[in-house]
């Protein structure tokens, strides 16, 4: 609560309650001191109930009050004492209820780590203004690796982690791992060497390179954090991984990299696809292929009856056309007949007589030559009906299950005759029949099918 008083100068000047102070010094200092690196000896260490540490970090000139809570002191690799010179990474607050001006810890490491840290952010800040770090120079992972680089040690824990994730997940991804030292006065060397070399290639024979090691003090993880590495990194043509450490390690390695992973398990389930959901989308893609396959031959049966009903057989056409001509035969001697009996007609009696016989010829040749072209018409569309049909038959064959046996296909049928697509739906001592294109074979299936997925080259 703030109020206002009167000064013997007639000035007035707010008055404060302790907590208002309190709580306005708090906001003072975390507000100018967000993190800072502050190093100083051990002393009064203490480890209540609550697993939480509380000590005093002092030098020759001063002491400060630091806490570090369980939930950040786990993270520490090694156990503090009294006397011990550390480096404190964390932020400067105030505890209200009592007023007093604290240190709040959140990570911890011996003082001979100090230099190094001071080389980490020096090197860590020129880089970054060289353009390292900048996302737009970053590549993407392929969806689906088929061959990978592992650059770690052959001996460590890091690889087998890596290894069991990968085999997991997609046993059939390639790995090549190419040994290097990670830690020690060669590793640096070893490992823009081993980058090199997987760069080597005019065509690249790796999708992906991960960069990968164990957890470990600052000092371990060093060769991660030089300029060799960091450059031999950049300048690789091949997508990098980093999974250096555990999750709360950072190296130069991981800014530079195209990916950080948090460890190296997860590295590994980051690179490698879940070979159960790509088999999943296959069997969908199956499945759809099928569908297709069936709609185009149910057409194409459809497209050959229709054309069979449009067939029609030359020798009923002609029969059809002689049964026409003897209906109308009587028809005309009948009207010739009538004719004759016309008075008026019996002048031209003679010329019928004699012109009847020739008409006759006339009109039978011309039925002759129609009938003619009408045969020559329908041989010529039966011809073009036959190829057709010759077409469509030929399609409707090359979708025939008998013609894919041809090909040395079989197929496989349960006891209850139903065709089984899949080695999933089998079991140990099933019997089964096994239809070949030249005949049927009975068989026991001996041991339950192991589901493999077939290593692409």
């Amino acid at each position: 609560m703030i109020r206002k008083t009167s000064e013997s100068d007639g000035s007035n000047a707010e008055i404060l309650s302790v907590s208002d102070l309190n709580k306005a010094a708090k906001s003072l200092l975390e507000g100018h001191f967000p993190m800072v690196f502050v190093e100083g000896e051990i002393s009064n260490f203490s480890v209540p109930a609550s697993g939480h540490w509380y000590l005093t970090l002092k030098d020759e000139g001063g002491q400060l009050r630091t806490a570090m809570f369980r939930n950040k002191n786990q993270r520490v690799r090694f156990k503090p004492r009294n006397g011990l010179k550390v480096l404190i990474r964390g932020k400067i607050s105030l505890y209200e209820a009592r007023g007093e001006y604290q240190f709040i810890a959140e990570h911890m490491e011996e003082a001979g780590e100090g230099e190094l840290r001071r080389a980490f952010e020096a090197l860590k800040q020129r880089l970054q203004t060289d353009g390292l770090f900048d996302e737009s120079r970053k590549r993407a992972l392929p969806a689906l690796p088929k061959h990978l680089a592992i650059i770690t040690s052959p001996t460590g824990a890091a690889i087998r982690d890596v290894l069991s994730v990968l085999n997991r997940r997609f046993p059939a991804l390639n790995c090549t791992i190419i040994p290097s030292q990670v830690q020690g006065e060669d590793a640096t060397q070893q490992i823009v060497a081993a980058l090199e070399l997987a760069n080597t290639f005019s065509e690249p024979v790796f999708d992906a390179i991960l960069l990968t090691r164990g957890g470990g003090s600052l000092e371990d993880l060093w060769t991660f954090n030089t300029e060799p590495v960091a450059l031999a990194i950049a300048n690789s043509r091949i997508p990098v991984v980093s999974a250096i450490g555990h999750e709360s390690d950072f190296t130069i390695a991981d800014f530079v990299a195209d990916l950080r992973a948090a460890t190296p398990s997860a590295a590994a389930e980051i690179l490698a696809p879940d070979q159960t959901d790509w088999m999943q989308q296959f069997d969908g893609l199956a499945q759809r292929l099928t569908r297709a396959q069936s709609s185009q031959l149910r057409a194409a049966q459809a497209a050959v009856q229709s054309l069979t009903r449009r067939l029609r057989n030359p020798s009923q056409t002609l029969t059809q056309m002689s049964e026409r001509l003897a209906r109308l035969q009587p028809r005309l001697l009948n009207a010739v007949n009538r004719a004759l009996q016309h008075p008026e007609l019996d002048r031209l009696e003679k010329q019928l007589n004699t012109g009847i016989e020739q008409q006759l010829k006339q009109a039978h040749a011309r039925l002759s030559s129609a009938s003619a072209r009408q045969t020559q018409l329908i041989e010529r569309q039966l011809i073009d009906e036959r190829s057709n049909l010759q077409r469509l038959a030929g399609q409707l064959n090359a979708l025939s299950p008998l013609a894919v046996m041809e090909r040395g296909f079989s197929l496989v049928r349960d006891e209850a005759q139903t065709v089984v697509g899949r080695a999933a739906q089998l079991q140990a001592d099933q019997a089964v029949t096994i239809d070949f294109a030249d005949g049927t074979a009975d068989a026991i299936i001996r041991n339950k099918p192991t589901l493999k997925v077939e290593e692409t080259p």
